[in-house]
């Protein structure tokens, strides 16, 4: 199984998504929830390195890209920290999805697929509320919290982020370099 890379905090992409969450969520939603905002910025960087998308295994190592099956490993799972950790995971794609792309949410649950009947909003917005619980007393309790209870605004908020840096795309980068980094 290969490493699961990630995006440093100190990488330019945080700072670019940090800024344009923070532009969409105060401007075009008058959300001003500082670690709400730095929540969702995470994880747009994140998702960056495709192979985040299946951070959730099975016990033979395999990536489930299906939320069904992510699910299904958090109920299966024999302690809270892992459960809690396939539920924030569960949160974190369907809000992925259905914010920044959800053209393809038709694709992600075409006919035969585990997950053509669930409703990624409804199960985001229950597998924020599980990790909420089984985060209680932390401080991430009350971001998973507010995601729960904000789920479709939090969408609507990464839909603003993506259409600020398709503009940014159109425009060109200042320095001449491409705004997408080839990772």
């Amino acid at each position: 199984m290969e490493p699961l890379r990630t995006i440093s905090e100190s990488h330019p992409l945080h700072r670019l998504f940090r800024g344009l969450a923070e532009y969409a969520f105060m401007n075009e939603l008058g959300i001003g929830d500082p670690s709400l905002v730095q929540y969702v910025a995470g994880l747009l960087a994140q998702f960056v390195p495709s192979q985040a998308l299946g951070r959730i295994r099975d016990a033979q190592g395999r990536a489930l890209l299906e939320v069904t099956r992510m699910v299904a490993e958090a109920e299966a799972a024999g302690d809270a920290d892992r459960k809690r950790e396939c539920h924030r995971h569960v949160g974190d794609f369907t809000l992925f999805w259905t914010g920044v792309y959800p053209e393809a949410l038709g694709r992600l649950r075409r006919e035969h697929s585990p997950d053509a009947l669930i409703d990624y909003q409804e199960q985001g917005r229950r597998s924020y509320y599980v990790a909420s619980r089984l985060s209680s007393g932390s401080f991430m309790s009350s971001v998973y919290r507010r995601l729960s209870d904000e789920f479709e605004l939090c969408a609507v908020g990464l839909s603003c982020v993506r259409r600020e840096w398709e503009k940014l795309e159109a425009e060109g980068s200042p320095t001449g370099r491409p705004i997408r980094p080839v990772l």
